[in-house]
């Protein structure tokens, strides 16, 4: 069974100061995804400022662009997977 089919993910979870995309408390874990404006300079300094404040906190934070998201949604399953499974 896939880990996604028996773990919950809560979407847009308040943590800290911060409002992550998506939160599961069994992994400790922190999805991200970015559009577009991630790639501005202004936006990549804070995007590591909360990064690192919730790695701080003793979270694993991952990042997609929406295009990967949406353009290949199984290359970026197998890499949440992969994450998972190292624990």
């Amino acid at each position: 069974m896939p880990f996604y089919e028996s773990t919950t993910f809560n979407r847009q979870k308040p943590i800290g100061n911060y409002i992550v995309d998506f939160y599961c408390y069994q992994f400790q874990l922190v999805i991200e995804i970015d559009g577009n404006s991630h790639g501005e300079p202004v936006t990549q300094t804070k995007d590591i400022k909360r990064t690192e404040f919730l790695e701080s906190q003793g979270l694993t934070v991952i990042r997609f662009t929406n295009q990967e998201v949406e353009g290949n949604i199984d290359a970026v399953m197998v890499e949440i997977e992969k994450l998972v499974e190292k624990g």
